[in-house]
């Protein structure tokens, strides 16, 4: 290719320039004169204009792509690219009827990965969930009456053991009081008469009592554990049979004389 030249747009010096040099950095060149770094395309030109010299002609910028239309030589690029094959390497009349014509194959998609192990993620968190919510809410599961007794077997087949059934609607104070004690100053004694109406065994409750003066409001409260008013461990264990009474004793700290009123609540 025949050199060409540039000017630097700074001190308007001109340069020959080569195809290599151009190429080297994508038309970006620095004036040996001014040091200036220009770019060498837009005043590139094959041939110098008439003295005296000025200023060379810039090339305006065009949004698209100029397209070339005289080519000059096409490389052969390999078996894809021929034009003309060796008869030898063509393929029969049997074979080419074996299948369609090379031109109608496509190749078959692959099929995306990755799905199923996201579904089977999903499903597994799914189960994970399902099996939170009714651990969460296990207690209203095992008191149904209508699930209760497939929870019993199915645990029974696991080797576990389901908790007894509770409703405390079913729990009912036959008779209560409160007095001094008789050898501690300053404490009370409550005692009451726990009667289950349900038809089933429950396990004892915790017994929160509240004491409360004349216009109903709390001086005292306390919650009991079944464990503090049931020393038997068997019998904690078995609950509070069908129609059964169990007799509860509590003793408390007196409040005051301005507790005049008790209250049992089972929790």
């Amino acid at each position: 290719m025949p050199g060409m030249y540039t000017q630097c747009p700074e001190c308007l010096t001109i340069f020959k320039i080569g195809a290599a040099e151009l190429a080297a950095a994508h038309g970006s060149v620095r004036c040996s004169h001014c040091n200036a770094l220009f770019n060498a395309l837009p005043s590139l030109s094959e041939q110098l204009p008439a003295e005296p010299i000025g200023r060379l002609v810039r090339h305006s910028e065009h949004v698209s792509p100029p397209q070339l239309g005289l080519p000059v030589f096409r490389p052969n690029r390999g078996a894809q690219g021929t034009l003309f094959l060796n008869p030898d390497d063509r393929p029969r009349a049997h074979e080419r009827a074996l299948g369609p014509p090379q031109f109608t194959r496509s190749h078959r998609r692959s099929e995306p990965t990755g799905n199923g192990i996201w579904l089977f993620g999903s499903f597994v968190l799914l189960l994970l969930l399902g099996a939170e919510i009714a651990w969460a809410e296990r207690s209203l599961w095992i008191n149904e009456s209508s699930l209760r007794p497939l929870i019993v077997d199915a645990c029974a087949k696991l080797g576990c053991q389901v908790p007894l059934r509770k409703d405390d609607e079913l729990l009912q104070l036959a008779s209560r009081d409160i007095r001094p004690h008789p050898s501690v100053p300053g404490a009370l004694i409550i005692s009451a008469t726990l009667q289950n109406a349900g038809h089933f065994a429950q396990p004892f409750p915790v017994v929160a009592i509240t004491l409360s003066d004349l216009d109903e409001q709390r001086i005292a409260m306390r919650r009991f554990q079944p464990r503090e008013y049931i020393s038997d461990p068997r019998a904690l264990a078995n609950g509070l049979a069908p129609d059964a009474k169990a007799p509860l004793v509590f003793e408390v700290a007196d409040p005051g004389k301005n507790a005049v009123a008790f209250e049992f609540r089972f929790e």
